[in-house]
């Protein structure tokens, strides 16, 4: 397969993979794709173990990493940066004590001591999380290693991203709900459109791929376009290149496979869900993201209790408990299990068996290409 995209990074199959997962970075990338890792969870330490893992297992060939810095967050207005202390004292007491009445009626147990970080899981004088404070190190720890595209996955990049990548000589790209907001990034420098639909997990707009991503495509001219939301297969990459696209960039779908650390019991939650089974809710990052419809979502989505903080306040608020929540899930007499969720797309419906990771490259080129010939087939008959 020959496009843009494939050029532009000396790859074989426009399949981008997004995973917080390294395994599954480095399986897609050695089966000739494209593996992205998030890097928004990552201490600055273990974000320098797993780039150089990912290298020492692909070699040469290219892989991209992901980072959060949003436009727009609560204290941004106020210029510079706003240490997690200070984020903290704007939490209301009764979201507090919202969030541990959450805990208690569930009965998940606090952490053990030797793992608990107190009350919010994250230092007083750090940076808040899902800022620019944690972006900046992550991003000169990325451009120490070697990989050939940094992607900003809310909002335009900031102008100190863009211009360090540009300078070290390699592609920046950015994740795009609507055509506007993929003319900005194009004006602001960004190499690689990402148009992500409503269908997609994590964080996303309120447009469907199918609808979004040729308005996208016609909006910025001979800048590349990878779709993204709802696709996990074949058929669903030949529509996407069909609506104009040059590649797929796909997170959900992997998040089943064979190496992926998901949590066991929240992957077993994922197996057996339909596509009917998420929302797109603001309990986790304080901004719309589409993940399981679990209690936890319930919870949050009851207009009598208080309602979710702007981000980061909001992941600072519920760090810890989602903590509790996750080593607490298998245990018995606790009711984790029922509030245990994570970020995931309307493609789960159709994930439901475990599979290796480059088994679900491979498929999916399979799919693409017997999809692609039947519409040939369909042309030539007329």
């Amino acid at each position: 397969m020959k496009n843009d995209v494939t050029e532009m990074f000396g790859i074989d199959i426009p399949i981008f993979a997004f995973s917080h997962c390294r395994d599954v970075v480095a399986e897609v990338t050695k089966a000739g794709g494209f593996g992205v890792l998030g890097a928004v969870a990552h201490s600055p330490r273990s974000l320098e173990i797993d780039l150089q893992w990912i290298e020492d297992e692909v070699g040469d060939k290219p892989y991209g990493v992901d980072l959060i810095v949003p436009a727009k967050y609560v204290g941004s207005d106020e210029g510079g940066e706003v240490s997690v202390g200070d984020m903290v004292s704007m939490i209301p007491q009764e979201h507090m004590d919202y969030v541990q009445d959450i805990l208690r009626r569930y009965d998940v147990p606090p952490l053990p001591e030797d793992e608990s970080r107190g009350q919010f899981g994250v230092a007083d004088d750090g940076a808040a999380p899902m800022s620019a404070g944690t972006a900046g190190p992550q991003l000169e720890i990325a451009l120490a290693f070697k990989p050939a595209l940094i992607v900003n996955a809310l909002g335009p990049p900031p102008k100190f991203m863009i211009d360090q990548v540009k300078a070290a000589g390699r592609k920046v790209g950015a994740l795009a709900g609507k055509a506007q907001h993929a003319e900005r990034h194009v004006n602001a420098g960004v190499d690689l459109i990402i148009a992500q639909g409503y269908e997609a997990g994590g964080h996303t707009g309120e447009i469907g791929s199918m609808v979004l991503i040729p308005e996208i495509v016609d909006a910025v001219g001979d800048t590349p376009v990878l779709g993204a939301g709802g696709i996990g297969r074949g058929r669903q990459m030949a529509a996407s290149m069909a609506l104009g696209a040059q590649g797929v960039w796909c997170g959900s779908v992997w998040l089943t496979t064979e190496e992926a650390e998901t949590h066991p019991v929240v992957k077993e939650k994922f197996l057996s869900a339909t596509s009917s089974d998420t929302i797109r809710s603001r309990s986790r990052t304080g901004k719309p993201a589409r993940q399981l419809k679990t209690a936890w979502t319930e919870e949050w989505e009851n207009p009598e209790t208080p309602m979710p903080l702007g981000m980061p306040l909001q992941p600072i608020l519920v760090n810890d408990a989602i903590g509790r929540i996750n080593r607490a899930a298998h245990r018995e007499g606790s009711g984790a299990a029922e509030l245990a969720n994570y970020f995931v797309g309307q493609i789960v419906g159709t994930m439901n068996k475990s599979k290796p990771t480059a088994q679900v490259v491979y498929e999916m080129v399979e799919e693409f290409i017997e999809a692609t010939e039947a519409v040939g087939n369909q042309i030539a008959a007329e």
